[in-house]
């Protein structure tokens, strides 16, 4: 732990690249900052293809950085097999798809203790519980009450959300101090987000648990994040309190996908033309320049930054606290007000 109580997990500078035999290189993540402390929810926003889950995967040691670093508390992640299982006792997954997540073989109670037998828990636990009393705690905190009116049963017999709370519930067995969701909700009828975000929430509030929402929602991540972090094309593009960044963003993209949700009705619909570039032809300048209505409206070039959109790149934002945007549209802006 840190001096403060928190822990904290951080991405510095942080490059993911990806090679088929002979190809080209694929620059999936591309030089980014980003942070994660205990008592908080930070969602990471963007289409597909922006490379929000393979920074979610480097940020849990799944996949190996062409540059930068993860950090947990200050020290660099331990890639070695003991350095990881550590790390993962303090950090957990959990996974998009419940039903391809769950094995349909295993019954809850197996699927939830998997991770105790693995790391040896039973033995470790200062309150000296049992498997099955650990097992029943996980679910507890999972909102699956009573617990043991589960352990037998198996996930085709379980409703959408309660297969959630599984996968969640199998996380929280660790004791974990953050939790890492990739897309938690996207494969659950309305009726049930509303209930697995309640649960994130209340899980923040009672364990004091970090979770970074990975999601293409900015919905969502207006409901239950307190920062954002919006990524296209392997960058963070604007960052900051998500009441800051939803109520006024500054960048282009943020703007369009805001435009588009359903919460929102004082925002014309901004239509986004082509699809997120290939991430092994990155544009040069800023990456976002070929779809920016910014230049298509003549914005850009009225503010005298169109040359720049076009051909000078945009330096890496900081992953502290603050409103921070990745556009020179935006500087200009900012540096006439001075």
């Amino acid at each position: 732990m840190t001096e403060t109580g928190t822990t904290t997990l951080k991405a510095r500078g942080l490059s993911i690249r990806f090679q088929g035999r002979g190809g080209p290189v694929a620059r999936a993540v591309d030089g980014v900052d980003l942070s994660i402390a205990t008592g908080e929810i930070v969602a990471l926003v963007g289409e597909s293809g922006s490379g929000k889950t393979t920074l979610a995967r480097a940020l849990l040691g799944l996949e190996k950085p062409a540059a930068g670093e993860v950090l947990l508390d200050g020290q660099p992640l331990e890639r070695t097999a003991r350095g990881l299982r550590s790390f993962r006792r303090r950090v957990q997954l959990v996974l998009q798809d419940p039903a391809g997540a769950l094995n349909p073989r295993h019954t809850v109670y197996e699927s939830v203790a998997e991770g105790i037998r693995l790391h040896r828990l039973e033995s470790s636990d200062s309150e000296g519980r049992s498997e099955a009393q650990l097992v029943a705690a996980a679910l507890s905190s999972a909102g699956l009450r009573p617990p043991e009116r589960l352990f037998l049963r198996y996930p085709h017999e379980l409703s959408g959300g309660q297969r959630q709370r599984v996968l969640i519930a199998g996380a929280l067995a660790m004791a974990p101090q953050l939790l890492v969701a990739d897309e938690p909700v996207s494969s659950l009828d309305a009726s049930i987000r509303g209930e697995i975000l309640a649960l994130l929430l209340n899980l923040r509030e009672t364990l004091g648990l970090g979770v970074l929402v990975v999601t293409h929602d900015l919905g969502l991540a207006w409901n239950i994040a307190d920062r954002i972090a919006v990524m296209y094309l392997g960058r963070v593009v604007e960052a900051g309190p998500t009441e800051e960044v939803l109520r006024d963003p500054q960048h282009p993209y943020t703007r369009a996908l805001l435009s588009v949700v359903p919460e929102i009705d004082q925002m014309e619909p901004v239509v986004l033309h082509g699809e997120v570039p290939d991430p092994t032809r990155i544009p040069p300048g800023c990456r976002f320049h070929p779809r920016c209505p910014a230049l298509a409206d003549g914005a850009a070039e009225a503010a005298g930054v169109a040359d720049d959109c076009r051909r000078t790149a945009l330096e890496v934002l900081p992953a502290g606290g603050g409103h921070h945007v990745s556009c020179h549209l935006v500087a200009a802006r900012q540096s006439s007000q001075r």
